[in-house]
């Protein structure tokens, strides 16, 4: 996959806006990029398109742009002048597909059927744009067309919100979601752009899921964390459940055998995408120790501790 597709992978949610007048195309990107998704497919459906892409680019390098509605080649050299990384198209038009594969533009057709699939697949292509997504069958219709084509990956547009955005994104073949709910015109027309802000920041929240899902508590010997983890049991109910490293009180409490990471203990915080989460959580100046990466056997990051100490506790990220 691409470098671009790469990105959209970790970023998780593509914002898909259409501006009518580019004076908004510099606060809506800030909205973004405060909000924690630093990055846009801006429709060609308005006149203010390649200059709100040219404005983005330029006043906001850290985003991610892209122009969607792409319906000619004349459009792809206007869009990628202005500052545009990647092409998106409601079809999938062989023509337009393979002067963006030539030239090295990253490209996601639409795509509803397995015809247009095979088409892709024809042009190169590894991930297409599945589009209008609620409407053409949703999430059980990109399961049946990924069956046969096993190394084609979707990103659905169209329906996609909050309520359902998840569910989505737990197929591992879909890479992204695109989606307007955080960037409502209505919103941009009346320049609530703390609105959006914390609407995108809502997204990011509801597509992590990230939660406390236990304490580590660091005890002296193996004897201590079990007569601990037992009068827990005793106190609160809490089941003990004995293994190699540590004591578990319930799914609360980690008593470790022998002390661990951080002077008093750690704290495992749960998401639901660990690959999305780290990449968020560096966006927002984390940093994470590497070496301490737990992998399953396909090579995935199921659990790695962040760098530094937090009130004298190490912080642990964890797959759900």
């Amino acid at each position: 996959m691409v470098e671009v597709l790469e990105k959209i992978s970790k970023m998780g949610i593509v914002p898909v806006i259409a501006l009518d007048d580019a004076k908004d195309a510099a606060p809506l990107a800030k909205a973004l990029c405060e909000g924690g998704l630093p990055c846009a497919e801006v429709t060609f459906r308005t006149a203010a398109a390649e200059e709100s892409i040219r404005i983005m680019s330029t006043e906001y390098p850290e985003m991610l742009v892209g122009a969607g509605t792409v319906l000619t080649t004349e459009q792809v050299d206007r869009a990628v002048a202005a500052g545009a990384k990647f092409i998106v198209s409601p079809g999938l038009n062989p023509k337009i597909v393979r002067y963006c594969v030539e030239k090295g533009i990253p490209i996601t057709p639409g795509c509803t059927n397995p015809s247009d699939i095979e088409q892709a697949i024809e042009c190169g292509l590894e991930v297409v744009k599945f589009f209008p997504a609620e409407a053409a069958g949703g999430l059980n219709m990109i399961k049946s067309m990924a069956a046969p084509y096993t190394n084609m990956k979707f990103m659905p547009t169209g329906g996609i919100s909050a309520k359902n955005l998840n569910s989505y994104l737990d197929f591992g073949k879909i890479i992204a979601c695109g989606g307007s709910w955080m960037v409502k015109k209505e919103m941009v027309a009346a320049g609530d752009f703390e609105g959006i802000t914390a609407l995108t920041k809502e997204a990011v929240s509801t597509m992590l899921g990230l939660e406390v899902a236990h304490v580590g508590i660091n005890a002296a010997e193996a004897s201590e964390a079990d007569s601990l983890a037992t009068a827990m049991e005793k106190m609160f109910g809490f089941a003990k459940k004995t293994g190699n490293s540590s004591v578990f009180a319930g799914t609360g409490m980690e008593i470790m055998k022998t002390p661990g990471k951080g002077s008093k203990g750690h704290i495992a915080i749960s998401t639901n995408y660990m690959e999305r989460a780290i990449f968020h959580l560096e966006m927002r100046g984390c940093k994470f120790d590497m070496e301490s990466a737990k992998r399953d056997e396909k090579g995935n990051i199921k659990a790695i501790y962040l760098e530094g100490e937090y009130g004298g506790f190490a912080l642990h990220l964890v797959q759900k």
